[in-house]
């Protein structure tokens, strides 16, 4: 029994003297019930809707108050043209666009019926299903306070016009394609990067490889140039799967896609270099980049489950995770066919992560080989 205890103590004494191991181990169960928790949720939070009122009368404001005080939308912009509305939409910030008819009230009151159109963004579709049918709700509860109101016994009937934008279709594969991609190429370019040096280091061989005539950085470069190749074979191989097979198009430039994707590529492998740099043993490697990078990419990314629908925190904490960026800008290139100016802010942003990522990867590696 004392051989048996003592083997127990050797073993916890071998875990915790590994702190960041430790660390890892032992917030990975918190890290992974917070994302669970807040942000795999179906229900709409905080969606920015877009109004076009051209009657402005006392039946559409009290629509628009309904939809407000629900929780699950504001008002982010009122449009003065039906022609704005695919301006709104590309600015990223709306997600539903409620568009009244010409003398809502006096219709409503006259003929006992108006009509009120819902267009949402289709790119996420099960997204823009769930904010329909939402609004749509709350326009019927409307309604039929009109009808317990009513002296006239005139049947009220508000009839919403559903209109999906850029996936009339609904198709599930116009939302999860540029998910793929990025999960793909984030596994590719930073996990297997970060995992094949620290199995150098781990296994001893990388002080063999330092003390030959190449350079450090040639050594670097060597472990990295194989992994860029892979993913742009893996993105070639998306993209043709993508149009042929699961029939979605790229309806905007291929070229700009192309370089959104190759940036992104580029951020992946300067976040594999950090890791790699920060770690001896491959096991680390593999749990920082499932927590630190695939979670957050499943989750935050707006892959799966809409950011706009979580708390402020994970809000905030989305902003710094290339894969949203990425995705965001996928969506606009690839399914709803914008232009090179509609994706700006999306390269100067993954272009910053890229550089700065980058040098700060190379410095650190280096006094650490050094």
């Amino acid at each position: 029994m004392q051989q048996l205890i003592a083997f127990i103590r050797k073993e916890f004494y071998h875990i915790f003297r590994d702190r960041l191991t430790t660390a890892i181990l032992l917030l990975l169960p918190i890290m992974m019930l917070i994302l669970v928790g807040y942000a795999i949720t179906t229900e709409v939070r905080n969606t920015g809707i877009a109004v076009y009122d051209p009657s402005n009368d006392i039946a559409t404001q009290a629509i628009i108050n309904k939809l407000e005080a629900s929780g699950y939308f504001g008002v982010t912009r009122y449009l003065s043209s039906p022609d704005e509305i695919e301006h709104v939409f590309r600015e990223g910030k709306t997600g539903l666009a409620v568009v009244f008819s010409e003398r809502f009230y006096e219709n409503l009151m006259h003929t006992g019926e108006a009509q009120v159109q819902l267009l949402a963004d289709g790119a996420d579709p099960n997204h823009a299903i769930t904010v329909t049918n939402y609004a749509t709700t709350i326009i019927a509860s409307y309604q039929q306070d009109l009808l317990k109101t009513s002296v006239s016994g005139i049947p009220y009937q508000i009839s919403p016009e559903v209109k999906l934008l850029y996936n009339p279709e609904m198709k599930g594969a116009y939302n999860f394609v540029p998910g793929v991609m990025g999960m793909i190429l984030m596994l590719i370019c930073a996990m297997m990067t970060s995992v094949s040096i620290a199995r150098e280091k781990e296994l001893g061989t990388m002080e063999l490889l330092l003390v030959s005539p190449m350079k450090p950085i040639y050594i670097i470069l060597s472990k990295v140039v194989p992994y860029f190749f892979l993913s742009i074979i893996n993105l070639t191989t998306i993209l043709l799967l993508s149009v042929y097979l699961l029939k979605v198009p790229i309806a905007g430039s291929l070229f700009w896609l192309i370089i959104l994707a190759l940036l992104f590529i580029f951020v992946s492998l300067a976040l594999g270099l950090l890791i790699s740099s920060m770690v001896e043993k491959q096991l680390v490697a593999l749990l920082i980049s499932g927590m630190a990078l695939m979670m957050p990419v499943v989750f935050l990314s707006g892959m799966l489950f809409p950011v706009e629908n979580m708390p402020w925190l994970l809000r905030m904490i989305s902003e710094i995770i290339p894969a949203k960026w990425f995705i965001m800008g996928v969506r606009k290139i690839m399914i709803k066919g914008l232009t090179y100016s509609s994706i700006t802010k999306e390269l100067l942003i993954l272009g910053s992560m890229a550089v700065v990522l980058i040098v700060v990867s190379l410095k650190k590696f280096k006094i650490r080989l050094e």
